[in-house]
């Protein structure tokens, strides 16, 4: 399990969950939208950006890095493709901040020295997930983020006992659904050899009520009709149709009709 894909889903369904961890959030946090944006000239990707709203000044940036991990690495990596990406981009943004999100302190690189400036100004903040105390006496947003590095059974214990926290105390945060799908989210990361039944029992919440059993539902269904379709290619093309035909009546891509005539034989 690679905990930091945790991360990217819980902050793409709540970005405002970030801005727990940020020292200074921006006012206008709840709006902030979670991105991967493509940097040209080389072109790749930056999967960890909270994008400002539209119209509010000033139009800061967030570029969110977790690791859990070594990366002797990781500085380069991250600084190098985030002042990339503002080159690229000079006339978008007023300010920006870095985040880097570790397991704990033993996964800094060995050397730091050559980014000390950055790493020690205020425009960058390291997170250490194992030195943020008890998950009883942090934040409901600190706690959750807690949740991804406890053992399985701490992990159960613990969430039940944010659940409970949950249902009895007014939460401002996020809402309470949002909040028992993060719970969930991440139980199902954890634990993706038990059936829903167990992880219901495990958790004492219906997932079949989460938007994470919903959007796998649905993806299941998706992954269905796909099958059905990479089915019916080779048995249509063996009535006479063309690869071509076949791929627009499926709406599949020429290759995806060829490799499936290629499986079927």
């Amino acid at each position: 399990m690679r905990r930091d894909a945790i991360f990217y889903t819980i902050f793409k369904r709540t970005p405002r969950l970030f801005f727990e961890l940020v020292e200074q959030p921006p006012a206008e946090a709840s709006s902030y939208r979670f991105e991967s944006v493509e940097v040209k000239e080389p072109t790749f990707r930056i999967d960890g950006v909270f994008l400002p709203p539209p119209n509010t000044t000033p139009q800061t940036i967030f570029f969110a890095e977790v690791q859990f991990q070594r990366d002797e690495l990781l500085y380069h990596r991250f600084f190098s493709e985030s002042l990339l990406y503002l080159y690229r981009n000079p006339s978008l943004y007023d300010d920006w901040y870095g985040v880097i999100i570790l397991q704990s302190r033993s996964l800094e690189p060995e050397n730091t020295i050559i980014h000390r400036s950055l790493l020690n100004s205020s425009q960058v903040q390291r997170i250490y997930l194992d030195e943020l105390g008890s998950s009883d006496e942090q934040t409901v947003g600190m706690s959750l983020m807690q949740l991804t590095i406890a053992s399985n059974s701490q992990m159960v214990e613990q969430a039940k006992r944010l659940i409970e926290r949950v249902q009895q105390e007014p939460i401002s945060v996020l809402a309470k659904d949002d909040i028992i799908d993060v719970i969930t989210t991440i139980a199902v990361y954890k634990f993706a050899n038990l059936s829903r039944e167990e992880v219901e029992a495990m958790l004492g919440v219906k997932l079949e009520e989460t938007k994470v059993y919903q959007e796998a539902k649905e993806e299941g269904r998706q992954k269905g009709r796909q099958e059905v379709k990479l089915e019916l290619a080779p048995q249509l093309l063996a009535h006479g149709m063309s690869i071509e035909e076949v791929a627009q009546l499926l709406s599949l891509t020429i290759e995806q009709v060829r490799l499936a005539t290629e499986q079927e034989s």
